[in-house]
């Protein structure tokens, strides 16, 4: 006989558990390479940046600006044709990816941006005065100078693309969003909804604690 946990399976609980983290590890893993990528593009072909290149910066720019102006729910909608003819089919939390991804990757390339941004200029003109070519000033001296800022912004948009996986949910994307809606909510298991909202908040709260003593030993000096 199955055990039982707030009015549904333990199993259940575990799937919807497991299918939340596979949601959110492979979100902010491909969703932060893109979403760093346009944060170094925008970086380096703004006015004054490494490579100044106008139409480079202005269709990141505005492409960005699109995208994080769609709300996550309508995007998840609306690109359902696109996330089937790439997956193969709309429904499940593989195919949820599509959408999170899309969402969260302009998210995080605003967030580094700002944090490269912190970078003084002087650093970067000492790095080119000792003859760095491009690629070496990003990868020895802008990205090393703010890890610890861009720890801080990665910390946010996990938390941001946790809530969004409870959205997915909606959409049959499964995981703890999907529990909350399908066996709380519309079932009227106040427990289960207590539950959920528990484990999320703790979740929250071990990711903002790791990612704020990981930022704080970054920035302190070696």
């Amino acid at each position: 006989m199955d055990n039982i946990l707030f009015g549904i399976t333990v199993d259940k609980l575990v799937l919807a558990g497991v299918q939340t983290i596979y949601m959110l590890g492979w979100g902010m893993l491909i969703g932060s390479a893109l979403g760093i990528g346009l944060a170094l593009i925008l970086v380096t072909t703004k006015q004054g940046g490494l490579t100044p290149n106008k139409v480079a910066y202005g269709v990141t720019n505005v492409v960005i600006n699109i995208v994080r102006s769609i709300p996550f729910i309508i995007l998840l909608v609306a690109i359902y044709p696109f996330t089937r003819l790439i997956i193969g089919t709309g429904i499940g939390s593989k195919a949820a990816l599509v959408p999170l991804i899309i969402y969260i990757a302009p998210f995080i390339a605003r967030l580094v941006e700002a944090s490269l941004l912190e970078v003084s200029p002087g650093v970067i003109e000492a790095a080119k005065a000792m003859g760095a070519s491009n690629f070496q000033v990003i990868r020895h001296f802008l990205l090393p100078e703010a890890y610890s800022s861009i720890v801080l912004a990665l910390t946010t948009a996990v938390i941001g693309l946790l809530g969004a996986t409870a959205m997915a949910g909606y959409g049959g994307g499964g995981g703890v969003g999907d529990l909350a809606l399908t066996y709380g909510r519309e079932r009227f298991n106040t427990p289960l909804m207590i539950f959920t909202v528990i484990i999320l908040v703790v979740f929250v709260q071990i990711m903002q604690l790791f990612g704020t003593r990981l930022a704080r030993r970054l920035r302190e000096p070696k």
